[in-house]
């Protein structure tokens, strides 16, 4: 698909950078990145703070090599982030290009998932510049095989369910252990086979067979299993309900730990602070060459980059194979 974004004369002068929605690991890095890869090729930075939201209130700055140091292995976002819903508007869009020209931006870096993304287009519909890099722990843009910080999430998320399999054991309960994954059950779904479960819900494919999981606990006790672990996903929620009824309908004691967003924080894993890394050093390429409304991808080992549009219209589920696999294994 032509890029109809595409500026062909106008040459980058000044980078804005911000983070939009859910913060997630890694997004340090990728600014950073933005930084020092636009000062290496003589631009100029700014950063904005608080997303769009900080785009509106002109909360921005001039950002140099210092700015971004000893931030690579934080969490969350240097540059804060917040949602926005005047950006929504056509007014807000319209403001937001206004500020862009008022402050020198000719090119705009925006790191967030599809909501963001969709800012990102209105921007480069109004002549700014725009890319967007793929910040979500949720795994859930389809375009890319990788998305800033769902790896430091899913290992955070493991160790904490590792720990709750110790006490699950020494009680011999049933434990439903709820992740994040509002849509997408990326999360739920690697954790459950990294952390050996009996049960998965993933909400592409829960049929809300709870009698299902109560049979499975029942068999699971007749041959001797100390312990049952279920891995929920948030999108299928209800995880107190469900441990109420399991544990009326199976006499087996039943708790349900929520794991919460613990799995938005903490330090990066090495894979986000370099994947991170290089989307934001491609981000910067992109806009030298003079290209607009395209995101940042991972896909078949390369970092490559789609039409925004293109992008928002793909669609993705778990990979079949994976959820296959993980039922045969927790047999």
């Amino acid at each position: 698909m032509a890029n109809k974004y595409k500026t062909k004369v106008k040459k980058v002068e000044t980078i804005g950078v911000l983070s939009s929605g859910g913060d997630a690991p890694g997004m340090n890095a990728a600014i950073r990145a933005v930084v020092r890869t636009a000062l290496a090729n003589g631009l100029k930075v700014k950063g904005i703070n608080r997303g769009y939201s900080g785009l509106l209130e002109e909360d921005i700055m001039d950002m140099n090599a210092k700015s971004v140091a000893d931030i690579i292995q934080r969490g969350g976002t240097m540059l804060y982030t917040a949602r926005c819903p005047e950006f929504m508007t056509k007014e807000g869009q319209d403001k937001g290009a206004y500020i862009c020209k008022k402050h020198g931006i000719d090119g705009l870096v925006v790191i967030g998932g599809d909501g963001s993304f969709q800012g990102a287009k209105k921007l480069a519909e109004r002549g700014i510049n725009t890319i967007a890099l793929p910040g979500t722990i949720d795994l859930d843009i389809a375009c890319t095989e990788y998305t800033i910080g769902f790896d430091t999430a899913v290992n955070t998320a493991m160790q904490a369910i590792d720990k709750v399999r110790d006490t699950s054991t020494s009680h011999e309960r049933c434990s439903i252990i709820e992740v994040m994954g509002r849509h997408a059950g990326y999360i739920a779904l690697w954790c459950g086979i990294a952390n050996g479960a009996e049960d998965i819900l993933l909400p592409e494919f829960y049929d809300n067979n709870e009698q299902q999981l109560i049979d499975n606990i029942i068999e699971k006790k007749k041959i001797g299993k100390k312990h049952h672990i279920i891995i929920n996903a948030e999108g299928v929620g209800d995880s107190y309900g469900m441990a109420k009824r399991i544990e009326a309908a199976t006499g087996v004691e039943t708790r349900a730990t929520i794991v919460g967003h613990i799995q938005r924080g903490g330090s990066p894993t090495a894979k986000d602070r370099v994947y991170a890394s290089a989307m934001g050093a491609k981000a910067v390429e992109l806009l030298c060459e003079g290209k607009s409304n395209r995101v940042v991808a991972y896909k078949n080992g390369k970092f490559v980059d789609f039409d925004i549009e293109e992008a928002l219209k793909m669609e993705k589920l778990p990979d079949e194979f994976l959820v296959n696999m993980a039922k045969k294994l927790s047999r």
